[in-house]
C-alpha cells in the first residue's frame, strides 16, 4: 500500500506498513517593495563567468534603493530585480560566479549567497506525485451517509472530529473578515469547495521573486502543475455549501500566494521572502507555510550563502508578524529529532546532484519551519498518536494536528474509511494525501477562528490562545507505531508539553467559545 504524504515537495511512501523516505526534492506600517529598472548583468573583466543564477543580498533596512549599493551590484557584475527595503533584502540577478563574494566586501552588506544552485530558470518539473481522488461510485455512496448539515463528504473527514471543528462550525464558521493566505503551489480558485471563500485582490505569484498580480497567475501551472496548494487551501477554508467537504474555517477568506517553480518542485528564498512580504502589505491574518525552502533541506548558518538565505526570510516573516499576520509551518516528514546532536541529510541541494552531509540541527535549520515566531506543527493521525512520518523535538514542535497516516498504523472509525486527510484537487475533484503539509492547515483553521472570535488580537497573542487551547497530549510509552517491540522515536517532555505535540492537539472548539 502506497500513501502519498506530503510537505509539498518531499514525499514518503508507506509501503507494507513501514515508513520510507522518498528521495523527493520539494517552508510590518505598510511595506514598500521597490521594482526597480534591471541593470545590463554582465560581470567585470577578470571575473568568473557562470550560468545566472538567483542571489539574496541582505543590508541596513533602506539602503537597498541607494546609488551606491546600485552601484555596487552593477560592478559586481548584477542586477537588481527587486528590493524589499523595509527589510533590507535585495533579490539580484548575475551570472558572475564570484558575485556573492564580492557584495560581500561591500561596507553595509549584511550578508550575501546564492539562493540555488541550478541556472535560471529550474529544469526539473518533477511534481509531488498524483493523489488518490475519489471515484463517481465513492462520491455517490459517501454522500448517502451524510447527516442534516453536513456537507457531502464529510462523513470521510475524521479529522474535523479530532479537533473538534464539526461542534465549533455549530458556533461559528469563522469571519469573512479574516483572510489566510496559502504560500504554496498555488490554488485552483475555481473548484467549488474554494470558490465561494477566495479573495482574488489578494491573491499573487511570488515565484520570480518579484510579486505578478497578473489574473490567474496565483493558479497551479496547468503543465506539471501540483495540487498541493488546492489541497490545503480546501482543508483551511472549504466552504460549507453543499458541495464536497467542509473546511476547519468555512466562513473565512483564502487568498493564494504562489511560490513555487512549475511542478511544485522548488520553493526558492526570493519566492518566500516576496511571499511574506505580500503577507505583510496586503494584511493577511494566518499564513500557512506547508514546505521547505530549496534548494537546502537544512541551512547552515556558517555557509556564507545559506546563512544569507536564514537572513532574509528571518526578516520577512517577523515583519509579516510585526504587522499582525500569523506564520504557521509544517515540521516534515522524515522521522527526524530536531533536538538530535547529529541529522544525515541525504538530500541537499535538491536542484542539482544531492550530497549526503551530516549537519547539527541547532545551527543548521528548516526553514521557514525552524525560524524564530513561526509556529512549527507535528502530524498526528486516526488514533490521535504522532504519524510515522511526523518531525518532532522538544522545544521546537509548538503544536500537532490531524495529518493523516496509513490505516495499517492508525485506522480511523467508521464511516471514514482511509487514515488520511480529504480535501479538493485541481480540476473540481477530491483526493487523499498526508503529511505535515496536511497538519498545518488545521492549525491554521483553528487561528483563523481566533482571530474571528479575538478580532482584534496581535499575532503573538493568537499564538499564546492556540497552544493555551490545545487538547494536552502526553508522550505515547512507548512509542512503537508498527508494532515490531522496538520503539520508532523517543518523545520527551511533560503532558504539557512535549517533543511530539508541543502544547497538545489543536482544538477549535475552544477557539470559538
Amino acid at each position: 500500500m502506497t500513501l502519498h504524504i506530503s510537505r509539498t515537495r518531499r514525499a514518503v511512501a508507506l509501503t507494507a506498513g513501514l515508513a520510507t523516505a522518498a528521495a523527493l526534492a520539494l517552508l510590518p506600517g505598510t511595506a514598500t517593495a521597490a521594482s526597480l529598472a534591471p541593470a545590463v548583468s554582465s560581470a567585470k573583466a577578470g571575473d568568473s563567468a557562470g550560468p545566472e543564477l538567483s542571489y539574496i543580498v541582505n543590508l541596513r533596512p533602506g539602503q537597498g534603493t541607494s546609488a551606491r549599493v546600485q552601484r555596487a551590484v552593477t560592478e559586481a557584475g548584477g542586477r537588481v530585480l527587486q528590493a524589499y527595503d523595509r527589510i533590507g533584502v535585495l533579490v539580484v540577478r548575475s551570472a558572475n560566479a564570484d558575485f556573492a563574494k564580492t557584495i560581500r566586501e561591500v561596507r553595509g552588506v549584511d550578508s550575501a549567497g546564492a539562493s540555488r544552485t541550478a541556472p535560471l530558470p529550474a529544469q526539473s518539473t518533477t511534481d509531488v506525485g498524483t493523489p488518490k481522488k475519489l471515484t463517481a461510485e465513492e462520491l455517490k455512496a459517501v454522500s448517502a451517509k451524510a447527516a442534516p448539515g453536513e456537507d457531502p463528504l464529510e462523513p470521510l473527514q475524521w479529522d474535523l472530529k479530532a479537533i473538534k471543528a464539526d461542534k465549533a462550525h455549530e458556533k461559528t464558521l469563522g469571519s469573512s473578515k479574516v483572510t489566510v493566505g496559502v504560500i504554496d503551489t498555488g490554488v485552483d480558485d475555481t473548484h467549488p469547495d474554494i470558490a465561494p471563500n477566495f479573495d482574488r485582490s489578494k491573491s499573487v505569484s511570488c515565484i520570480s521573486g518579484k510579486p505578478d498580480t497578473t489574473d490567474g497567475a496565483w493558479r497551479p501551472f496547468t503543465t506539471g502543475g501540483s495540487p498541493h496548494g488546492t489541497h490545503v487551501a480546501g482543508e483551511i477554508a472549504g466552504a460549507k455549501n453543499g458541495v464536497g467537504i467542509t473546511g476547519v474555517a468555512p466562513g473565512v477568506r483564502i487568498a493564494a500566494i504562489k511560490v513555487s517553480t512549475q511542478g511544485g518542485s522548488f520553493f526558492y528564498t526570493e519566492s518566500v521572502v516576496c511571499g511574506f512580504m505580500w503577507a505583510a502589505e496586503h494584511h493577511i491574518d494566518v499564513t500557512n507555510n506547508s514546505y521547505y525552502t530549496d534548494p537546502w533541506y537544512f541551512n547552515c548558518k556558517n555557509d556564507p550563502d545559506q546563512k544569507a538565505l536564514v537572513e532574509a526570510i528571518t526578516r520577512a516573516s517577523r515583519y509579516a508578524e510585526s504587522r499582525g499576520t500569523v506564520n504557521v509551518a509544517a515540521a516534515g516528514n522524515e522521522n527526524y529529532d530536531f533536538t538530535s546532536a547529529t541529522i544525515t541529510d541525504p538530500s541537499s541541494p535538491d536542484d542539482a546532484t544531492p550530497g549526503s552531509r551530516v549537519i547539527d540541527p541547532r545551527e543548521c535549520l528548516d526553514i521557514p519551519t525552524q525560524l524564530p515566531g513561526v509556529v512549527t506543527v507535528a502530524a498526528t493521525g486516526a488514533k490521535g498518536l504522532k504519524s510515522s512520518f511526523s518531525n518532532y523535538g522538544l522545544g521546537v514542535i509548538d503544536i500537532a494536528a490531524p495529518g493523516g497516516d496509513s490505516t495499517a498504523y492508525q485506522p480511523p472509525k467508521a464511516p471514514a474509511t482511509s487514515g488520511l486527510i480529504l480535501g479538493p484537487v485541481p480540476g473540481g475533484s477530491w483526493a487523499y494525501m498526508a503529511g505535515t503539509s496536511m497538519a498545518t492547515p488545521h492549525v491554521v483553521g483553528v487561528a483563523a477562528l481566533l482571530k474571528s472570535t479575538h478580532p482584534h488580537a496581535s499575532a503573538a497573542a493568537i499564538k499564546a490562545l492556540l497552544t493555551l487551547q490545545a487538547d494536552r497530549t502526553p508522550c505515547p510509552k512507548p512509542y512503537d507505531i508498527d508494532g515490531d517491540g522496538t520503539a520508532d522515536a523517543v518523545c520527551r517532555g511533560a503532558t504539557f508539553y512535549n517533543g511530539f505535540y508541543g502544547a497538545g492537539i489543536a482544538d477549535a472548539l475552544n477557539a470559538v467559545r
